[in-house]
C-alpha cells in the first residue's frame, strides 16, 4: 500500500507525510487499483526529438551499451477508455466514495453515470464508468532501469566522495549543519542514498541537471539548488530530499499503489505511458512536480537530450547497469525474531508505513518500549538483532545490518532500524548474532515525536512493503495493512494486534 496520509501518532512516528509533498502529489492512490494507467486521450502530446551525439561520459563505465531503451510489454491491465469516461474495475475494500476520491468525482456523480442508486453495494470486480481528466500520456521514451534508481547492486563499489572529488564542482565544497552536526556535499548526498534507499549515481544526476553543482565550480548556489522555491526547503538536504521523495512516490506508487497519472505544470493531468518502466515513472513525476516545469519544458527534460542526457553525460548510458530483476519472483524473507528482548512487553504504535517519508513503500513498522512517559524520553531498554548479519552503516539515529555476509546493505536482505540513540549504539563493522543488542530506542534520527525503534526491510536497495506480497513475519507474527498509512495489524493464530498511539492491551506484544 502507498498512500498520502497525516496521521499523528502521540507515543511514537517517524517520517509522517509532509504537507507541502501532500498538496503536489496525486491524491489518494488504493491498493489493487485496476486503472493503472489510461489508455492514449483525445490529443496527442508526444516529444519531437532530434537524436543528438551522445557525449562521452566524464566518468567511463566499465561496460558500454550500444542500443536504445526498448519499452517493456504493455501493460495488461490498463482500462479502456468508452467516450469520456475511464473503465475502472472494483477491487476488494474499495467503496463508492474511496473510488470518487481517486477521480475527483463523487459517489453521486459515478452512480448517475451508471444508472444505479448511490447505497447500492458494489462488488469486487465490477466494472464502472469514472470520468476522466486526464490531458495526455507521457512520452515513452525510458530514462533509467528500476535498478538504477534503487541504492542496490549496481552501485556496490560507487563510492560519492571520490566522484563529486573527480568532478570538482561546487558540490564538493558546500557545506551545511544538519541536525546538529556540519556536513560537507559528499555526506549529504550520502545521507539521502541512505536514508531513501536511493542510487547515488542518480541524485548526483538531479543535482547536475537542475543546477550545475557536480561539474561547476561557478555554478550558482540560491539555497535551492534543485529548483522547489520554498524557504523551509533551503539547503541541499532538504531540496535533494524533496526530489528523492518524489522519485520514489512515482516508482513505488505505480509498481504497488496504484498510481496512474501526476500533474505537470500545477495544471495538466498526465497518464503514465503503458510502455515504460517504474523507474521511469518516478523520473517523469519528480520533473513534472518542479516549480518552473511547463509542459514543453518537461517534455524536453523527459527526451532524449533533458535528464538522460545529463546522466549520460555523467556517468554513460544508465542502461549499462541494469540488473534484472531486482527482486526475484520467489523471494522469500528470512526467520527474523521481534527486535527486542525476550521476557519484555513493547507495544505496537504504527505500521504499516513509509520505509523512508511519505513517498517509499509502506515497507516499516514501530515499536515502542512499556514506560509512563509519552513523547521522547531517554530509555534504557535494547532494540535487538532480528537476525545474524553485519553492521554495515550506524549513524545518524540509523544501524543497519547486511544479512548475507557480503558487507553490503544493497544486495539481497538488508534491515533498517532507525531512532537509535548514539548511547551505547553498536559500531559500524560489528558481526552480530541474533538477538544481540544494538542499541537503545530514541528519537534520534529524522522526525520522530516519541521514543521508539522503527525497523523496515529491503532486498537488493527496494524497499519491501509490509503490507504486501512479503509481509513481515517476526516469531510468527504477520504483518497486514489496513488500507491507511501508520493502521495496520501484527496477526499470530488467532491473536490480532492493532497499531495503536497508545500501550493498551490490543497492541502490546510480549516476546517469549
Amino acid at each position: 500500500m502507498l498512500l498520502i496520509s497525516a496521521v499523528a501518532l502521540l507515543i511514537s512516528s517517524c517520517e509522517r507525510p509532509d504537507p507541502e509533498v501532500a498538496k503536489i502529489l496525486p491524491q489518494p492512490t488504493l491498493i489493487q487499483l485496476a486503472l493503472a494507467t489510461t489508455v492514449p486521450p483525445t490529443a496527442t502530446l508526444e516529444p519531437t526529438q532530434t537524436p543528438t551525439a551522445t557525449p562521452r561520459p566524464l566518468i567511463t563505465p566499465s561496460a558500454s551499451y550500444a542500443g536504445t531503451p526498448t519499452p517493456d510489454p504493455t501493460r495488461s491491465d490498463a482500462p479502456a477508455l468508452v467516450g469520456k469516461y475511464a473503465l475502472h474495475v472494483v477491487s476488494s475494500g474499495e467503496t463508492l466514495n474511496i473510488i470518487a476520491d481517486i477521480y475527483d468525482t463523487t459517489a453521486a456523480e459515478i452512480a448517475d453515470i451508471n444508472d444505479f442508486d448511490v447505497d447500492d453495494f458494489l462488488s469486487v470486480g465490477q466494472e464502472l464508468l469514472v470520468p476522466t481528466k486526464s490531458d495526455g500520456v507521457s512520452p515513452s521514451f525510458k530514462l533509467i532501469p528500476d535498478s538504477e534508481l534503487v541504492y542496490g547492486p549496481s552501485v556496490k563499489d560507487f563510492n560519492v566522495a571520490d566522484a563529486i572529488a573527480f568532478f570538482g564542482g561546487y558540490l564538493e565544497e558546500y557545506r551545511e549543519e544538519l541536525e546538529g552536526v556540519d556536513m560537507t556535499g559528499p555526506d549529504i548526498v550520502q545521507l539521502v542514498a541512505d536514508r531513501f534507499s536511493m542510487n547515488p549515481r542518480l541524485l548526483l544526476a538531479i543535482i547536475e541537471h537542475q543546477s550545475g553543482w557536480v561539474t561547476r565550480q561557478d555554478a550558482e548556489d540560491d539555497g535551492f539548488p534543485i529548483g522547489y522555491e520554498q524557504a523551509e526547503y533551503q539547503g541541499l538536504y532538504k531540496q535533494l530530499s524533496w526530489a528523492a521523495n518524489l522519485v520514489n512516490y512515482g516508482y513505488y506508487g505505480r509498481s504497488e499503489g496504484g498510481l496512474h497519472s501526476f500533474e505537470v505544470g500545477g495544471d495538466l493531468t498526465i497518464d503514465f505511458a503503458n510502455d515504460i518502466n517504474d523507474g521511469t515513472a518516478g523520473i517523469q513525476l519528480m520533473l513534472g512536480n518542479l516549480p518552473s516545469a511547463t509542459y514543453q519544458s518537461w517534455l524536453s527534460n523527459v527526451g532524449l537530450d533533458g535528464f538522460f542526457a545529463t546522466y549520460n553525460q555523467l556517468f554513460g548510458n544508465p542502461f549499462i547497469y541494469t540488473v534484472d530483476p531486482i527482486r526475484p519472483a520467489d523471494l522469500q524473507q528470512p526467520p527474523l525474531t521481534l527486535p527486542w528482548e525476550p521476557g519484555k512487553t513493547w507495544y505496537f504504535t504504527s505500521g504499516p508505513h513509509g520505509g523512508w517519508a511519505s513517498g517509499s513503500a509502506w515497507a516499516a513498522l514501530d515499536f515502542a518500549p512499556q514506560h509512563e512517559q509519552l513523547g521522547c524520553y531517554q530509555s534504557d531498554d535494547w532494540v535487538t538483532a532480528m537476525s545474524d548479519g553485519e553492521v554495515v552503516r550506524s549513524g545518524n539515529g540509523a544501524v543497519v545490518i547486511d544479512l548475507d555476509d557480503d558487507g553490503f546493505a544493497g544486495t539481497g536482505w538488508a534491515i533498517t532500524y532507525m531512532h537509535l540513540e548514539s548511547r551505547e549504539r553498536v559500531p559500524e563493522g560489528f558481526m552480530v548474532k541474533e538477538g544481540d543488542r544494538l542499541g537503545h530506542p530514541s528519537c534520534e534520527g529524522g522526525f520522530s515525536n516519541g521514543t521508539h525503534v522503527h525497523v523496515a526491510r529491503t532486498y537488493n536497495g527496494r524497499w519491501v512493503s509490509a503490507d504486501g506480497e512479503l509481509p513481515f513475519v517476526m516469531d510468527e507474527w504477520i504483518s497486514q495493512g489496513l488500507g491507511r498509512e501508520y493502521d495496520g495489524l501484527l496477526l499470530r493464530d488467532e491473536v490480532v494486534k492493532e497499531a495503536c498511539s497508545c500501550r493498551e492491551e490490543g497492541n502490546a506484544i510480549a516476546k517469549e
